[in-house]
C-alpha cells in the first residue's frame, strides 16, 4: 500500500488494469463516485461547484457531479474549455450529465458550499496559463473549502511543485497509489488531507510496474530491522564510534552518540580530543570516551575491526583535519557523514565519491544547504527537477545512500531506490536534531541493516521520536523518547 507512482506509471497502471479486464470507463465511474462520497461528508454541502478541465480529470468531475445530483445536492458544473473538443471517457461521461455545463467566468465561486476541483490532475505537463491560471487563481481566492481530484490543479504529481498557480485543498481523493507530489512540498501541505480510493486497479499491475519510489514506513525496512534476541548480548549489537570535535563544539558529537546508543548499538564509543574528555566523561555513562591526541592514535583504536560503524562530521570542524579523519576511518567500514563532514568536500563531490567507494557502505545526512555546498557547480545534481530527483542523482553520484533533510525527507539509494517521509512533525526543526538522526543512522548500521535500510529507518524512527516528545521537544528530549516509540514498534512486529 505504501508504493507511490509518478504519472507516467499511473498511466501505465490503468493501462494494465484495462488489459486485465477493468475497462477504463469504469475505473472513471469509481473515481467519479469516490469523489462525490468525500464531497458528501462535508457538513452541509447543499450547494457544490463541479470545476472540470478539458481531460480525464474533468471526466472524474462530471461523473461526481452526477452522482451527487442523485443524492440530492444542488450542482453546478463549469467546464475550462469546449465540451465539443472532449474526447474518449471524459466525452463519455459528461454525456451522462443532464445538466447544464456553464461557463467558469459566470460563477461567484465564493457562493459555493463545496468546490470540487477537477480541472488538471497529477499529468500535468506544463505550467498553468491563461483562462487555466486565471480559474485556479479565483478558486484560491474563494475563501471556500475545495475537494481535489487526484491533486490540486497545477501540482505537478512527480514533483510536488507548483506549476503557475494552485489552490489550497482541505481534501485531496486520489486512486490506487498516491503520487511522489502528495508527499514532497509544497504540494504536500497544498493537498490537505489525502484520500486513497480503491476503484479497482489490481495490485498485479504493481509487479509490472515495479515502482522504485515508496512511502518511508516500516514496511519497507522491517524484514532487515535489528529485533532483540533472548540469547544476544551487546556485542552481537555492533560497535558505533563517534568521532567529537573539541570542547567548544562537542555537544553535537554527544547527542550522535546518544542516537546511536537509543538506536540499538550495543557499545558506542567516543573519539574525542583531549579537551573534551570532561565534558564527554560526565554526560551519559553508557558511552565510552577514548581521548585522541593526533589522528594516529585514531588509526590505532580503529585497528580494531570490531568497530565497523563511524559517525563523523557533528562538531567535527572545516577542512582537511576532518577529511583526513574520513579517510581513516573508510576502509573497509560503514560510515555515517553529516555536518562538517559534508561541507569539507565542498565542491569536489567526486572526492566524496572516492570516499564512498572505500567504505562498506556510506550514508550522508545534508539538509539543503549543506547539500547545495557540496554540490555546487554540478548542474546535473542541483538543476534535477524535484528534491526527489535531486537525492536520486546525489546517490547514483556519489554511490552513497543520500537523506536529503526536510519535512519531507527523502532516502534515496545508488540503485534508484527512494522513501519520502510523512511523518516528521513541524516542532523536529530545532538545533542538534540533524545529529540525532545521525547517530540513530550509525547505530541501525553497526546492527548490520543494509545502508538504504537503515537510512530509512533511521529517519522514521526520528520522526516518531519527535512526535512522542511532543512540542517544545529539544535535541536531546530525541533519544529518550526512542524507548516508546521502539515499545510500540516491537508490539507492531510482534514482538514481547
Amino acid at each position: 500500500m505504501h508504493a507511490l507512482l509518478d504519472p507516467q506509471e499511473m498511466g501505465q497502471a490503468d493501462r494494465l488494469a484495462a488489459e486485465m479486464g477493468t475497462p477504463s470507463f469504469t475505473l472513471m465511474e469509481r473515481a467519479g463516485t469516490a469523489v462525490a462520497d468525500v464531497v458528501a461528508r462535508f457538513p452541509l454541502p447543499t450547494r457544490v461547484v463541479v470545476l472540470c478541465g478539458p481531460g480525464n480529470n474533468g471526466g472524474d468531475g462530471f461523473v461526481a457531479a452526477r452522482v451527487l445530483t442523485q443524492r440530492g445536492f444542488r450542482v453546478r458544473v463549469a467546464l475550462l474549455g469546449e465540451r465539443a473538443r472532449l474526447t474518449g471517457d471524459a466525452r463519455r461521461a459528461a454525456e451522462r450529465w443532464r445538466g447544464t455545463v456553464e461557463e467558469p467566468a459566470v460563477l461567484d465561486l465564493t457562493e459555493a458550499g463545496v468546490i470540487v476541483d477537477a480541472l488538471f490532475g497529477a499529468g500535468l505537463a506544463r505550467d498553468l496559463d491563461g483562462a487555466a491560471k486565471a480559474l485556479v487563481t479565483r478558486m484560491a481566492a474563494s475563501g471556500r473549502p475545495i475537494v481535489a481530484v487526484d491533486l490540486p490543479s497545477g501540482l505537478d504529481g512527480a514533483t510536488g511543485k507548483v506549476r503557475g498557480a494552485a489552490a489550497q485543498a482541505q481534501e485531496t481523493i486520489t486512486f490506487f497509489r498516491r503520487k511522489p507530489g502528495h508527499l514532497l512540498e509544497p504540494g504536500r501541505s497544498l493537498c490537505g488531507r489525502v484520500r486513497v480510493a480503491d476503484i479497482g486497479i489490481p495490485d498485479a499491475v504493481l509487479d509490472v510496474i515495479r515502482p522504485a519510489t515508496s512511502v518511508n514506513m516500516p514496511d519497507l525496512w522491517r524484514p532487515v530491522f535489528p529485533l532483540p534476541s533472548a540469547l544476544g548480548h551487546k556485542y552481537d549489537r555492533g560497535h558505533a564510534v563517534v568521532v567529537s570535535g573539541g570542547a567548544w563544539t562537542c555537544g553535537a558529537a554527544r547527542l550522535s552518540a546518544r542516537g546511536a546508543l537509543r538506536a540499538g548499538a550495543g557499545l558506542v564509543t567516543v573519539a574525542l580530543p583531549p579537551d573534551a574528555l570532561p565534558l564527554h566523561a560526565a554526560s551519559y555513562a553508557a558511552i565510552m570516551p577514548r581521548p585522541m591526541a593526533c589522528d594516529d592514535d585514531l588509526a590505532a583504536l580503529l585497528a580494531d575491526r570490531r568497530l565497523g560503524t563511524v559517525v563523523l562530521g557533528p562538531g567535527l570542524g572545516l577542512g582537511a583535519a576532518t577529511r583526513a579523519k574520513i579517510d581513516i576511518a573508510a576502509p573497509g567500514r560503514r560510515l555515517v557523514l553529516d555536518a562538517d563532514a559534508l561541507t569539507s568536500y565542498a565542491g569536489v563531490p567526486w572526492a566524496l565519491a572516492d570516499v564512498a567507494a572505500r567504505t562498506a557502505g556510506l550514508i550522508i545526512t545534508p539538509h539543503e544547504g549543506e547539500f547545495a555546498r557540496l554540490f555546487a557547480g554540478d548542474r546535473a545534481v542541483l538543476e534535477a527537477p524535484s528534491k526527489l530527483a535531486r537525492a536520486r542523482a546525489a546517490a547514483a553520484r556519489l554511490g552513497a545512500v543520500v537523506v536529503l533533510k526536510g519535512a519531507d525527507t527523502v532516502v534515496a539509494a545508488p540503485d534508484g531506490r527512494a522513501a519520502i517521509a510523512e511523518n516528521a512533525p513541524a516542532y523536529l526543526a530545532t538545533a542538534g536534531a540533524g545529529d540525532v538522526l545521525a547517530g540513530m543512522a550509525g547505530g541501525l548500521l553497526a546492527q548490520a541493516m543494509p545502508p538504504f535500510e537503515a537510512a530509512a529507518a533511521a529517519v522514521w524512527l526520528h520522526g516518531e521520536a519527535a512526535r512522542a516528545a511532543g512540542p517544545g521537544l529539544v535535541a536531546d528530549d530525541l533519544p529518550e523518547a526512542l524507548r516508546e516509540v521502539y515499545r510500540r514498534l516491537y508490539e507492531l512486529f510482534g514482538v514481547r
